[in-house]
Parts: C-alpha cells; sequence; structure tokens
C-alpha cells in the first residue's frame, strides 16, 4: 500500500506547527520532514519534533535546506549566499507515512518568484490547516482556506492550537467547509506525553 503524505501549513508563524506534527507522527507512526529551516539550527523543529514521539517508527529525515536567520526563507537564503532550488526540495524515500511541515504561511517566499503555495500545488498533496487564536486569526484562518480551494488544494481538515475562543471556533467552522481534526489547547510545557495524549484523539 502506497504511504500517505500529508503537509502541515499553518496561518501564520509560530501557530503550532510543530507540535501538530508531533502530534500527526505520533497518530500515524508517520515520518517527518521538515524541507526548509531557518534559524535555531541548535534546536530545529526536527530535533523537536524527534524529542516529542515515542514511537519506535518515526524517522526524522534532514532537510533540505538548513539557513542560519530565523527570516522568510528567501531573505535567509539570501543572507546565506544561497537560492533555495525547487528541484532540491525532493521528497525523502520511506515506506512510511510522512509528514510535511512547512515554514510559516501559505504565501510565504521560497525565492523572490517562487512561494511555498506554488510548493504545494504542484505536490498535489493534500492540506492539514494548523489555525489559532490570536486576534485576527478569523481572517488568516479563512484567506488560507480561500487561497487552497482557489490552487485546487485537497484540505483534509482544520487543527486549532491555543486556548480555545469559542466565538472564533464557531465563525471559522461556519465559513470553512471543512472538519475539525483535532483542538490542542495551550500547554504551559509541551512534553512526549502531552503529545501522545492528543495522538490518541486524532481522528481522520
Amino acid at each position: 500500500m502506497e504511504s500517505k503524505k500529508l503537509i502541515v501549513a499553518g496561518i501564520g508563524t509560530d501557530v503550532g506547527k510543530t507540535v501538530v506534527s508531533a502530534v500527526l507522527c505520533e497518530a500515524l507512526h508517520a515520518d517527518y520532514w521538515k524541507p526548509v529551516q531557518a534559524g535555531d539550527l541548535d534546536n530545529t523543529d526536527s530535533m523537536k519534533v524527534k524529542r516529542l514521539v515515542s514511537n519506535s517508527k518515526t524517522i526524522i529525515h534532514p532537510e533540505s535546506y538548513r539557513l542560519e536567520t530565523p527570516m522568510s526563507p528567501h531573505a535567509a537564503a539570501a543572507i546565506d549566499g544561497i537560492e533555495i532550488e525547487e528541484e532540491k526540495l525532493v521528497f525523502p524515500e520511506t515506506s512510511n507515512d510522512l509528514i510535511i511541515e512547512m515554514a510559516g504561511g501559505l504565501m510565504v517566499p521560497l525565492t523572490n518568484d517562487f512561494l511555498y503555495i506554488d510548493w504545494v500545488s504542484k505536490t498535489g498533496l493534500p492540506v492539514v490547516l494548523v489555525a489559532n487564536y490570536y486576534l485576527g486569526s478569523i481572517n488568516h484562518t479563512l484567506l488560507s482556506i480561500e487561497l487552497l480551494k482557489a490552487r485546487n488544494i485537497p484540505i483534509t481538515g482544520l487543527i486549532f492550537s491555543g486556548e480555545k475562543n469559542q466565538t472564533t471556533f464557531e465563525v471559522i467552522m461556519h465559513r470553512a467547509n471543512t472538519k475539525c481534526l483535532l483542538e490542542i489547547p495551550h500547554e504551559e510545557q509541551v512534553t512526549g506525553e502531552i503529545v501522545s495524549k492528543y495522538a490518541r484523539r486524532f481522528e481522520f
């Protein structure tokens, strides 16, 4: 049976994509791959997922690009004196399911002329969209959903991260025309036990 691949996208940066990716890896015993890591090379998202996942099947695959500066990938690459090349964003070979974590939101530029959404569209893969409850998140969530639909990118569903705002949740779900796969409330400290707890709650 062919392995499944899912892209984890966020409505912005720092919305909980890495924790969600760890939860999905744990729930599905899937591998993890972040194509582009910009900054925090001593504590990358790949390292965080490795610490949080406890099953024996998940493999953490190396990034295609490891950039020094915590900025938009195109800007971080320029500082490093390189340009991100589409043909180097190659899926790792694995027989496991694969969780792919994006950097930032859908419109983040990989180069001046190539956005992350362009790459996602070319892959043909479905997206799990991570939403949060900050002021402005309704707008960012619904805009992200509209963009995915406009590009004919399949949306597997939404995962909400952070302390719940019921009104925000209801407005988004009323307009989203997709399902909520999971809610992950704010945790003071995310541990492997926390990730396992939410992995048990996850359902397609």
